[in-house]
Formats: structure tokens, sequence, C-alpha cells
């Protein structure tokens, strides 16, 4: 009886545990997944790539609410996994590489007759995504988030150097997308005709895990 006793005892707490653990989450999981949130961890060396979502361009105006400035309609880039915590925390990726494809950029500035390029200096950069899906990004310690434009202008080409100390975007699972809005550039260097000020905004989408095979989606916890 006693025997009996103890193990219906037993049976009885091991269900209250169980039951007050609640089901697995997301929260359970790490920061950065792939094949739904909650679901298989990325790991550390994970390439993590995005190009432009399909329809948007990537812009930077000289103000953040008019329409001067460049748009282009390719950009990508690609990360590595540094770092993905179990879930809420922030995991932290290296930015290798960001690009955009002159080819695709117009300008319409006054007195500018195209664009030659558009590079993305100081690489790598430190990317920190929490799990509310705050995203910010920043240049090695001394160094500043830049971007160099090359104009064609009826005065021949001129460079203009764009510097930021960091970016800020955010995070969506509905699409997986990473999207900055009126990211502000301060001009570091260049002729009068480069102007004073760039705000940044684009969005990339979907963000997928090409190291995985399928290269899956990947979803923020």
């Amino acid at each position: 009886m006693r025997t009996r006793t103890s193990l219906a005892l037993a049976a009885a707490v091991t269900a209250l545990a169980l039951s007050a653990a609640g089901p697995a989450s997301a929260a359970d999981g790490s920061v950065l997944t792939t094949g739904g949130a909650g679901g298989t961890a990325a790991a550390t060396g994970d390439v993590l790539s995005a190009s432009l979502a399909t329809g948007t361009n990537a812009t930077l105006y000289s103000s953040s609410t008019g329409t001067s400035g460049i748009s282009c309609s390719s950009s990508a880039f690609v990360a590595k996994v540094v770092d993905n915590p179990t879930a809420p925390g922030t995991a932290t990726e290296s930015v290798t590489n960001h690009t955009f494809n002159s080819a695709s950029c117009t300008s319409n500035v006054v007195g500018v007759l195209g664009v030659t390029s558009i590079k993305v200096d100081n690489l790598p950069y430190t990317t920190a995504v929490t799990s509310g899906g705050a995203l910010t990004i920043t240049a090695a310690p001394g160094s500043n988030v830049q971007t160099t434009v090359v104009l064609r202008t009826l005065l021949g080409s001129i460079t203009c150097v764009y510097r930021t100390p960091s970016l800020s975007g955010t995070s969506n699972n509905a699409d997986n997308s990473i999207a900055f809005v009126n990211q502000q550039f301060t001009k570091f260097s260049g002729s009068s005709l480069c102007f004073a000020n760039g705000y940044f905004t684009a969005k990339y989408a979907p963000v997928t895990d090409t190291t995985q095979t399928g290269s899956p989606a990947v979803f923020v916890n």
C-alpha cells in the first residue's frame, strides 16, 4: 500500500512539474533558426544572405522626406553567424560582403549623369540581432560604416564618401526580411555636387541560410 502511494505521489509531482514547464516555445530555442520560429538553430559559421525584396529599391536620398538622390534595384549582402545564443537573447553576425550593382542604379540629382559605382567600405561589420527583432550594424572599433559613391557628372567624375557610426534596422518573420528606413549618413568628403547627408532605405528578403541544405529562410526568435 505504501509502495503504491509513493508511486502515485511521484507521478503526481512529475505531472505537476511538466505542467508548470509548459509546452516548448520559440523562447526555448536559439535566436536565429531555420524552418520556422523555434526551428533548427543556425550554426556558428553558417552563411546568411539576402537580396533586395522583390519589387523594391535601395535608396540613398538627400533628405528623409524627399526623393532626390540615388536608387538601385539590385543589392545583396552576405554575413556569417558568429554567436547564436538561446532566446531571448542577442545573436551576432559578421557582414563580409554588401554590394550594389551600379548598372541597376540611377540618379535624379541635377548635374549627375549616372552612377559609376557604389562600394561599401571598412568591412566586415558586426551585426547584433535581438529576440525582439531589432538589428544594429557597427564597424570595427575606431572605424565607421562607410559607403563610397562615384558619380558621372557634367563636370566629370566625382567621388562622394558617406559615413555613419551605425545602422539600425528591423527583422520581420512574416517575410524573413531585414529593413532599414531613413538611416542617416553624413558626407565625409566630396565635391559640392555630393549632397551633405544621405538617407538610406532598403528591404532585404528573404534572408536565407545558404550553408544548410535547401537554403531555408531564417527566423528571429
